[in-house]
């Protein structure tokens, strides 16, 4: 009875709500963080912002093995945390394919074989369009669309992912008809869009800042209910804080943004959950994690236990919706 009591509380303690406890276990071997996408991508980036910052910091004895994983959009690297199971020392870092990947391909995984530790930020997505454009705002561009439709291109990263959800999103709320064009990433669609070959896209900030501050394209909202933290100017006349939101400029969606995620494989004890979202919970209070997130122009939100579990529920529910309405959920 003694051990029940103290493997539930151990676990009540895991999952506080909104709080992130500190646990007795401990890694006892080098842990290998899982990078769900290719080399220089925004989810491989940002694991390996963590692993300096916990290195720098000291704030794990074990070093750490980053190991990249990105084919089949991330699904390989979730499979491998799926066989993984009850090894606490592998932690795979994504986004929220981890649990809406499985609803457009069939996937050797579920999200349910998946133990969530954190969301460590969001990405914020935004309207862009060339410079030289005539649309000065997002209203003027979407009425240009609805009086064509199905003749302009929207540019995203790959298909039924989060750039062609947005889009979708997009055309119900307006009543604009898009032509959606995937490519492989976002740094490929921001190029595209600087060359003329697609008429938009919805890139976050960091995928598309190279080319804002070149003069090639320009932002016209955010999909966020407040407007971008300040910072410096990205071009002569305008920095992230003066982009209106999309809300703002005339398109009625308040709020489309993806998490940060950091998983365990499943089966593993609630200690080794507390003491890796505890740990993470510390990156994200380093000067380094916040130069990190103004860099990136992401927006820093620390989500663990019942917090994380909440989000994940709203986001999967808010997803599936359009996936369905698009055909794309797989039987």
């Amino acid at each position: 009875m003694l051990k029940k009591t103290s493997w539930l509380v151990a676990t009540a303690v895991a999952m506080t709500f909104g709080g992130v406890a500190q646990a007795d276990w401990k890694p006892t071997k080098p842990v290998e963080f899982v990078v769900t996408s290719a080399p220089g991508g925004g989810t491989d980036n940002f694991a390996r912002i963590v692993q300096s910052i916990v290195s720098k910091h000291k704030l794990m004895e074990q070093p750490i093995v980053v190991t990249n994983k990105g084919g089949g959009s991330g699904a390989e690297g979730f499979i491998y945390a799926k066989v993984a199971a009850g090894d606490s020392h592998k932690l795979t870092f994504g986004t929220n394919n981890a649990y809406l990947l499985p609803y457009v391909a069939k996937l050797a995984y579920k999200p349910d074989e998946l133990t969530p530790v954190a969301a460590m930020a969001l990405d914020e997505f935004l309207l862009w369009v060339k410079a030289d454009a005539p649309y000065k705002d997002a209203k003027s561009y979407i009425e240009a669309v609805k009086a064509k439709p199905d003749t302009f291109k929207m540019g995203g990263s790959q298909s039924k992912d989060t750039d062609q959800t947005l889009t979708s999103l997009i055309q119900d709320a307006t009543g604009a008809k898009f032509i959606y064009v995937p490519f492989q990433g976002g740094g490929a669609a921001g190029v595209q869009l600087a060359g003329g070959h697609i008429d938009s896209n919805t890139n976050n900030p960091n995928e598309n800042a190279g080319q804002w501050k070149a003069g090639a394209i320009t932002p016209l909202c955010v999909f966020s209910p407040t407007r971008l933290q300040g910072g410096v100017k990205v071009t002569a006349t305008m920095g992230w804080s003066d982009i209106p939101t999309c809300k703002e400029a005339g398109i009625p969606i308040d709020q489309f943004q993806m998490p940060r995620t950091v998983w365990l494989p499943g089966g593993v004890s609630p200690d080794a959950v507390a003491f890796y979202a505890d740990v993470l919970k510390k990156v994200s209070e380093t000067p380094e994690w916040k130069e990190y997130i103004e860099r990136t122009s992401q927006t820093d939100r620390f989500l663990a236990g019942q917090d994380l579990k909440a989000f994940i529920a709203s986001d999967d529910a808010k997803n599936r919706k359009v996936f369905e309405q698009e055909g794309w959920v797989v039987r």
